[in-house]
């Protein structure tokens, strides 16, 4: 019983000169010395880094640009309404910068169809197909493409009559 007593004791004693906790103790007499401050970053710093890891690369201003788009491949449009665009040519490297809009390919439609390539033939074909609004065309259309993955040709005609009979 003396133990349990010595025990009990020990722990009111911890409890009394350390405030009941005994591991966890940020600063004092035997701690580690911290070496150096954290140095937490900002929005500017960034900035810096970024400009002149730019002018490492030697980019120019190009002027008098009003507008850029970027087609991703989802059929959207990244549209920056008269953004900051730098150049480097020997790096291959362009930097547009400023206010951007994410917008469907529809919305931009009327404007940017001579600035619509190959690579969005396909969204421009889905966009025909709805603006013609028949429903029925686009059912036409799919099960035209199921006869051809199935093998159906056109052009060969239907077996009529028994061959082997005739022979």
């Amino acid at each position: 019983m003396a133990d349990a007593e010595m025990l009990e004791a020990r722990q009111r004693m911890i409890a009394k000169r350390f405030g009941g906790q005994s591991q966890s103790r940020t600063g004092g007499k035997g701690s580690v010395r911290r070496k150096k401050k954290a140095v937490h970053k900002t929005a500017t710093s960034d900035d810096k880094k970024l400009g002149s890891t730019l002018k490492k690369l030697g980019v120019t201003n190009i002027p008098a640009i009003e507008e850029v788009n970027l087609f991703t491949n989802d059929g959207k449009v990244v549209h920056f309404s008269n953004p900051k665009v730098q150049a480097s040519i020997a790096a291959n490297t362009y930097v547009v910068s400023g206010p951007n809009e994410t917008k469907q390919l529809t919305e931009m439609l009327p404007g940017i169809i001579n600035q619509l390539g190959q690579d969005n033939l396909e969204h421009i074909k889905a966009i025909a197909d709805n603006l013609q609004g028949a429903p029925g065309a686009a059912a036409a259309g799919k099960q035209e493409a199921e006869a051809e993955e199935d093998g159906d040709d056109d052009g060969i005609p239907d077996l009529v009559d028994n061959f082997e009979e005739a022979a």
